[in-house]
This record gives C-alpha cells, sequence and structure tokens, in this order.
C-alpha cells in the first residue's frame, strides 16, 4: 500500500508542481487548498506525510501546523513546510511550531522528493 502525503496550496500552479514532484515516488496525494482543509484531511485521512504552504487563506500553514501538532492524531506525522518568503522569522516560526523541514519557493522537484523519502524512511 502506498504511502499517503497530503499536499496544501492555494496557489493552483504550485499545487500542481507539488503533486508532479512527489507523484513520482507512487505516493497516494491528498490536495487540500488552505489550513482548514489541512487539518481536517489530516484527521480523517492521517497521512504519513504533509507539505503545506505558509500563507494561505481562511487558516494560514503555521497555525494549521501548530493544530496539528497539538492534537496526539496528528501530532507525530513530519510536515514539510514551504514559502516564498524565505525570511528568517518565518523560518523559525516554522521549526518553533514543530515543521521537520523549511523550503522556500521556488523548489527543485527533485529536492522535494528526496526530502519526502527522506522523511519517510526511503531511499532515494
Amino acid at each position: 500500500m502506498p504511502k499517503k502525503i497530503l499536499i496544501v496550496d492555494d496557489e493552483p500552479h504550485m499545487l500542481r508542481v507539488t503533486e508532479l514532484s512527489l507523484k513520482k515516488g507512487g505516493y497516494e496525494l491528498l490536495i487540500g487548498r488552505n489550513g482548514r482543509e489541512a487539518v481536517e484531511l489530516a484527521l480523517r485521512a492521517l497521512p504519513d506525510l504533509i507539505v503545506m504552504d505558509v500563507v494561505m487563506p481562511e487558516v494560514d500553514g503555521l497555525a494549521a501546523l501548530k493544530q496539528l501538532k497539538e492534537d496526539p492524531r496528528t501530532a507525530k506525522i513530519p510536515v514539510i513546510m514551504f514559502s516564498a518568503r524565505g525570511q528568517l522569522v518565518t523560518r523559525k516560526d516554522g521549526e518553533a511550531s514543530g515543521a521537520a523541514l523549511f523550503i522556500t519557493k521556488p523548489f527543485s522537484p527533485t529536492q522535494l522528493l528526496n526530502e519526502a523519502r527522506r522523511l519517510l524512511g526511503e531511499s532515494s
């Protein structure tokens, strides 16, 4: 059974790039478009990994990450955060909130796939 990855981004282009990058790994992909959907989908599907943008409408990625890390059902799921904002404050906030990794957009699709494999305990 393939591992499940939840991808969350409000930008259709970035969502598609991320989806195509991770599809190469043979993963089952779930799609969310904001932080509220991220939390709902994560609680329902319990993915093996979450890849989530920081800046999104309704609930941003950092607020969603905080909710996920506070819930025992999702607290141990590794989360890769990404944003076009590579500012130090955002990176520190992400790491302090429990993100496993912070990637600045634009990112290398190969790097994303390799990092996903690493966090899922798989070889490249």
